[in-house]
């Protein structure tokens, strides 16, 4: 009867799919990133190019400085300066090194810029902030989740809109020195206030269910939609023109109870559902201030969302493949930073120190077996571990 049973056992094993511990058996992503990208190799005009990069770098700071992560926010450095090569000729970087990483995010662009503005280069700082002004735009429904590199919409794009984009703007405006924004901020602060106040009626509802940075439909508001707005009303009550704080201000403290009573205690995906992911780390300090209820449940995602390559996934409800992903890793580092707790961030940064590339960039991924995956670098990335070291920096 054993045998039986045994053999029974086995056949529904091999049906329903084997298991590697709590990992599903997935094909494991590799590198996006031809092995030559590295500003320089096999060009003749390496040398001066390298050189370039270096003297730009020293013309701000390095976060980090003197510290075991300096040669990491060294080479974020670099990897921003090469993307932003196009800058001068009205071309955006792009988000990361490989051809379906070939786009500029909203999203992304919010967080190169306020680096960009904390490491001294107020110049780069403002043409990004402009070329997100310019942006095609729809006043219903905000930004493209991305754009060519020139700054038209993607003809055929299956992401759409993405309503966060507005909320991400807002809180880089507002937690950027005056030196680093352009005359075009005022009213791109006042456009995306507006989008956020009409999307949340004026804080009073969540708003309508929208891709968020996971990038794929859904049918209920989640969190990755409406954190990114609290964040934006937030820093536009506490830095914007005094026409609109306090109009940003009352909205920020309704929407905040709203998402506490529709969306807590568990502050999940979807409130009571979906898992816990990286979202909840977009209510954290610096994008807020620290709450008790919030605090439990980024400390429980930490636990929930951890993988086998040593980081952490987007989601603790993400597919079981090991694989782990730098940015949701990073935000998390950055997020301890802001609240005090270097050694939070200290072990993320050293997770994230040792697994770049040989070349230096911070990947997207690193996959189960502990390899860089896609594309390196990505710049939200690189963006995120330089804030992350900036804080650190701080008294």
């Amino acid at each position: 009867m054993r045998a039986v049973v045994l053999a029974l056992c086995c056949a529904l094993l091999a049906a329903c799919g084997t298991r590697a511990g709590t990992e599903d058996v997935w094909a494991e992503p590799q590198l996006a990133t031809p092995p030559h990208y590295r500003i320089g190799d096999g060009d003749p005009r390496g040398a001066s190019l390298v050189r370039a990069a270096r003297e730009w770098v020293e013309l701000g700071t390095v976060p980090g400085e003197g510290t075991e992560w300096e040669s990491m926010s060294r080479w974020a450095l670099i990897d921003l300066h090469q993307a932003m090569g196009g800058l001068d000729s009205g071309r955006a970087p792009a988000a990361g090194a490989a051809d379906r990483w070939d786009y500029f995010w909203p999203r992304d662009g919010a967080f190169i810029a306020l680096a960009l503005d904390r490491t001294g280069h107020a110049a780069e700082a403002r043409a990004v902030i402009d070329f997100i002004a310019r942006l095609p735009f729809d006043a219903q429904q905000g930004f493209d989740a991305r754009y060519l590199l020139n700054g038209q919409r993607v003809v055929v794009d299956p992401r759409g809109p993405q309503s966060d984009g507005c909320g991400w703007v807002l809180w880089a405006i507002g937690s950027m020195s005056d030196a680093a924004l352009p005359e075009s901020a005022g009213p791109l602060r006042s456009t995306c206030l507006m989008n956020v106040l009409r999307l949340t009626s004026s804080g009073w509802l969540l708003p309508p269910p929208s891709p968020d940075y996971w990038e794929i439909p859904v049918g209920q508001t989640s969190l990755g939609t409406v954190a990114p707005m609290l964040a934006g009303l937030r820093a536009t009550a506490d830095h914007g023109p005094a026409a609109e704080r306090w109009v940003a201000g009352q909205a920020a403290k309704r929407l905040e109870s709203r998402v506490h009573e529709s969306m807590g205690p568990s502050l999940e995906r979807f409130g009571d559902r979906g898992g816990l992911d990286a979202a909840v780390a977009m209510l954290m300090p610096p994008f807020g201030p620290e709450d008790e209820r919030t605090t439990k449940r980024w400390l429980a995602y930490q636990r929930d969302a951890a993988r086998s390559s040593g980081g952490l996934a987007p989601g603790a409800d993400w597919k079981q493949d090991g694989t782990s992903w730098t940015p949701e890793t990073a935000l998390v580092a950055y997020t301890a930073a802001a609240s005090g707790r270097e050694r939070t961030a200290e072990r993320w940064l050293g997770w994230l120190d040792g697994h770049r590339t040989p070349w230096g960039s911070l990947p997207e991924k690193v996959n189960r077996s502990g390899s860089p995956a896609g594309p390196a670098p990505l710049l939200w990335t690189a963006a995120l571990v330089l804030l992350t070291l900036d804080e650190l920096d701080r008294p």
